[in-house]
């Protein structure tokens, strides 16, 4: 049976938030929504899947790291749903990395890492706060981070990529203390090495090499994410949890074992 409460997922065309967007439609969510940057036909088949679980579904193309393109997305979902209960900012992701020292790092791929990583949790976060606070809905904000918020990526030189995501812990943080008092929870979820479609190019020895190093001895799935999303998510059972960050990564972080692997996406 539906729940009557509505949910937009930001980058869900694919891997954890695809699995996500399943995931809330099962649980009985009335409307998932589905933002995608490129990948129409992925936001579809996604948007099919919700479907044969009795959700609503409607794909929404939007570059979030854009502002205006947030705000239109963002307005255009709570114009479809008359507001909004749950967002899932988990679009980002690092991009190819350039060649060279941080001296060398080129200004441009430093700004888009932020937007792509930080900024686009803020965009989207401002204007679902706005209408939460406007109609009294005390709704969930979940932010999706990454393991390496907490422990850098320097074989990579992926500087901007761990400072974004370390900076939405602490907009987690922040946020989550500011709204409290109105009923409105924001919480993270920082994921470890999570085998999607983009962890394809590896060989099967390179994953094996991946997998002995993590204490769990196995690469996470999207679907690993899922749980603690929607106990996040949950009105009563994330009444008492603020700003808080949940690592879930089989223990990579906390046996140092993320710096000696060189995985590349």
């Amino acid at each position: 049976m539906n729940n009557g409460r509505s949910v937009l997922i930001t980058g869900a065309s694919r891997g954890i938030g695809a699995a996500i967007a399943k995931g809330f439609a099962r649980e009985g969510y009335s409307f998932v929504g589905i933002n995608y940057h490129s990948d129409e036909a992925g936001a579809r088949a996604v948007a099919e899947e919700v479907q044969a679980n009795g959700a609503h579904a409607e794909i929404y193309q939007a570059d979030i790291s854009d502002s205006g393109d947030c705000q239109r997305l963002m307005e255009q979902f709570i114009s479809d749903t008359g507001k909004i209960d749950v967002l899932i900012n988990n679009a980002g992701g690092a991009q190819t990395i350039p060649a060279g020292s941080f001296a060398e790092m080129p200004v441009e791929y430093w700004d888009r890492q932020i937007r792509m990583n930080l900024s686009c949790a803020a965009y989207c976060s401002r204007i679902a706060i706005g209408d939460m606070l406007a109609k009294g809905t005390q709704g969930r904000i979940i932010n999706i981070s990454s393991v390496h918020s907490q422990v850098t990526w320097v074989k990579r030189k992926a500087l901007p990529y761990c400072a974004g995501k370390a900076g939405m812990n602490m907009f987690t943080k922040a946020l989550g203390v500011e709204v409290a008092r109105h009923g409105i929870r924001v919480n993270c979820i920082a994921p470890g090495f999570i085998k999607t479609q983009l962890t394809t190019r590896y060989t099967q020895e390179q994953i094996n090499a991946f997998e002995r190093k993590i204490p769990a001895g196995i690469l996470g799935r999207p679907e690993d994410i899922v749980p603690m999303a929607l106990l996040l998510a949950d009105e009563e059972k994330a009444r008492f949890i603020v700003g808080q960050t949940f690592v879930i990564d089989g223990g990579q972080s906390i046996d140092g074992a993320i710096d000696s692997m060189m995985y590349d996406f």
